[in-house]
């Protein structure tokens, strides 16, 4: 099993990073030709974390639900199938965390509640199926910013997660539209930066750290005008 050291999950991020530019320069980049429609987008969230440091092994991660809704942009080049797909939205995720007392064996679980503002920049690649249906593969990076309280405090060793002011994260999603107004998909938004992190002192007064990281399964319902 390969171990990954900080140096590769640096270069990791940086080539992340440097694939979103080419994204953005692709999409500054795209004819005048191009057709563009304008919309609104709503989804449904299934939020998980991922868990790093001691910390991890006194917490459980649990799916939460939450949702999505904002405006959206799809730019098309006519013949070639390629295109982009930009929205500014509002994202509600809820994190989950569980943890056991060791003493008495009491479960305690805690909630969070994330209010971002996310710009998805995704490069398109579309399949006309007929006059009134096509299919889509989608993948780009998402940039969000944390417009919520940024502190996670519960009665047990969650205490003390500090929020971060915004995240990195990465889209790859497919999905149909029908009658070229109504377009269903799925994105699944993998974290690249952490969504919290946490120095503090457990229930036993043991020194804990920890980094916890969003990864979201999303269903979106879009309606172009």
């Amino acid at each position: 099993m390969r171990i990954l050291t900080k140096k590769t999950i640096v270069n990791m991020k940086k080539n992340l990073i440097t694939l979103a530019v080419v994204v953005a320069a692709f999409v500054a980049a795209l004819p005048a030709q191009a057709q563009v429609k304008f919309g609104v987008k709503a989804g449904l969230n299934v939020n998980s974390v991922s868990l790093k440091g001691n910390l991890a092994d006194n917490l459980d991660s649990n799916n939460r639900t939450g949702f999505f809704a904002g405006l959206t942009a799809d730019v098309t080049i006519p013949l070639a199938g390629l295109g982009a797909d930009i929205s500014l939205l509002y994202d509600n995720k809820v994190v989950g965390a569980s943890s056991e007392d060791a003493a008495t064996g009491d479960i305690y679980e805690s909630n969070k509640t994330l209010h971002y503002i996310t710009l998805p920049i995704n490069a398109k690649y579309t399949i006309g199926l007929s006059s009134i249906a096509s299919v889509y593969l989608a993948t780009g990076p998402q940039f969000s910013w944390n417009v919520g309280d940024r502190k996670w405090k519960s009665q047990d060793i969650t205490e003390g997660w500090e929020l971060n002011k915004s995240e990195f994260s990465w889209n790859v999603g497919a999905g149909a539209t029908v009658f070229s107004h109504v377009r269903v998909g799925y994105n699944y938004n993998i974290g690249i930066g952490n969504t919290a992190e946490a120095s503090i002192l457990n229930t036993a007064g043991q020194a804990v750290k920890g980094k916890l990281k969003n990864n979201t399964h999303q269903i979106s319902l879009t309606y172009f005008f």
